[in-house]
């Protein structure tokens, strides 16, 4: 006989009570996750503001500081540049690269020759008068330099003094010879490229404008950079230009033919007189 009391109960029913009070103490799958999920939400906030505290410079959006020049530099480039180039020197869609990173050295041959600002896209640009004086120049070149950083030329004299160092001539035309003759001749006087292009003369160009031609690579010129031409090696060169090129140092031989010296001459002499002999010859025994 069973009893209406709790102790009472069929066993059965005890069973079941506890496998309910057993399910009510013990969270689900689904609110375990989402417990877990809240948690790691919390600790990523609590470490986003304590990162924030600490380091409140690394979010702040504070505007550049330039310098005195190249805040000159800077309403110079609004007049003038940015049409083209775009705001802070971005760059515009068919119209103008970005600036970022190309440096004061760029600046230096693109502004310092003329060829910048250009009138139109063309194959190359030709240098023309400059828009801009050397102060000009200088101060945009400062503001892009500030920009994005990049190339810029070294301080100090940039052609060797060959009475101090004269062995400065013969490895600058060394090198000369090796890296620059197949675009600009051994003499310096340049000559044409593909697609309309041409490797300029060099006998008016200035130690800066050289030296910036090598850092920024224009045209089809290649960078020739510090790991491949020493800033020693650089004003070799330039020197070897400025002392044999533009000086007009005859090397030898009455017509300086090709700049080489006598030997060209000679080989001239002895290809024009043999065929002068041949046709003599011929001349006079047809004559007989």
């Amino acid at each position: 006989m069973t009893s209406d009391t709790p102790a009472g109960r069929p066993r059965s029913g005890s069973r079941l009570s506890r496998v309910f009070a057993r399910r009510r103490g013990t969270p689900s799958r689904t609110r375990r996750r989402l417990g877990a999920a809240a948690r790691m939400l919390a600790a990523l906030a609590l470490a986003g503001g304590v990162y924030t505290v600490f380091a409140p410079g690394a979010f702040a959006d504070e505007p550049r500081q330039l310098s005195a020049t190249a805040q000159e530099g800077k309403q110079l480039f609004d007049n003038s540049c940015i049409s083209c180039h775009g705001r802070d020197g971005q760059g515009v869609d068919d119209r103008g690269p970005s600036l970022i990173g190309v440096g004061s050295a760029s600046v230096e041959f693109q502004v310092g020759t003329g060829r910048m600002p250009a009138v139109r896209q063309e194959a190359q640009d030709d240098k023309k008068r400059p828009l801009f004086d050397k102060n000009q120049t200088k101060q945009l070149g400062q503001y892009i330099q500030e920009l994005g950083g990049g190339p810029q030329l070294p301080a100090g004299e940039l052609v060797e003094n060959i009475d101090e160092n004269p062995e400065a001539l013969a490895r600058g035309g060394e090198l000369f010879r090796i890296n620059c003759t197949s675009c600009h001749s051994f003499t310096g006087a340049g000559g044409a490229l593909s697609s309309g292009k041409y490797a300029p003369a060099l006998h008016d160009a200035s130690a800066e404008t050289i030296y910036a031609a090598m850092l920024s690579g224009p045209q089809n010129m290649p960078v020739f950079g510090d790991n491949q031409l020493t800033p020693e090696e650089k004003r070799e060169i330039i020197t070897y230009i400025n002392v044999q090129l533009q000086e007009d140092r005859d090397p030898g031989g009455l017509f300086n033919l090709g700049g080489y010296g006598p030997s060209t001459e000679g080989v001239a002499i002895f290809v024009v007189g043999i065929t002068i002999l041949v046709f003599t010859s011929l001349w006079i025994a047809g004559k007989s």
